[in-house]
């Protein structure tokens, strides 16, 4: 796979390095990593200046002896945090090599098994499960069609997982991830020579223009 051309913005990374993102953003921003060094290599520079901070902090700890559970209890009061959980196991890989595999665990195998539902004009979702603060799903889009032209009350970030689209921002292949805000209308059309799967979180419902989409909207959960 070539490099994505299309990435994350700073804001984004920087609050997934913090903690801070719903857990549909820390799995869109977790499955971009994988799949783009750019990113990644961004990424790991938020986290080395974030570990320097907490040591700054601990500083005034030195000297007094804690034992491994105090230690991070006093490290998540610095942090205005509950306690960390311990780490999980690795997810496993599904066996798709176009599955990210932060995203594996929730599609439960590969792309040719997710259970699709129609929201018209022969686009399928999928609506994956995360907790509240945003939405994320999978977007199946037939080679050539477009999505309803649509705006967004909030932030919407796209993934491109095969084939790729194009819209007022560019043209958006594997690996590629747009990040639409309320200031851009888009109309997002697959590319003509295959079949677009996109994972797609939003923490706002889409503004769609047309009458018929504003209908099925409350049913679609868009």
């Amino acid at each position: 796979m070539t490099e994505p051309t299309h990435h994350l913005t700073p804001q984004l990374l920087m609050a997934y390095s913090a903690g801070t993102l719903p857990e549909a953003f820390d799995l869109i921003v977790a499955s971009h990593v994988s799949l783009c060094d750019t990113c990644r290599a961004e990424l790991a520079s938020y986290d080395a200046v974030g570990g320097a901070l907490l040591e700054a902090e601990t500083d005034g700890f030195r000297g007094i002896e804690l034992d491994a559970s105090s230690r991070s209890d006093v490290l998540a009061a610095i942090r205005n945090e509950e306690p960390a959980a311990p780490a999980p196991a690795p997810a496993p890989k599904c066996g798709d090599p176009r599955v990210p595999t932060p995203l594996a665990p929730y599609i439960g195998g590969g792309l040719d098994t997710v259970k699709w539902r129609s929201v018209g004009m022969g686009v399928k979702q999928s609506i994956l499960p995360t907790s509240p603060g945003a939405t994320a799903r999978l977007l199946y889009i037939p080679a050539g069609t477009a999505v309803p032209d649509h705006g967004h009350n909030g932030t919407e970030v796209t993934l491109v997982l095969k084939g790729a689209f194009e819209d007022e921002d560019g043209r958006f292949a594997r690996g590629d991830v747009e990040v639409a805000t309320e200031e851009l209308n888009h109309t997002p059309v697959a590319d003509i020579s295959e079949d677009c799967i996109c994972l797609a979180v939003t923490d706002a419902p889409l503004r769609f223009k047309g009458l018929l989409p504003r209908l099925a909207q409350p049913f679609l959960k868009i």
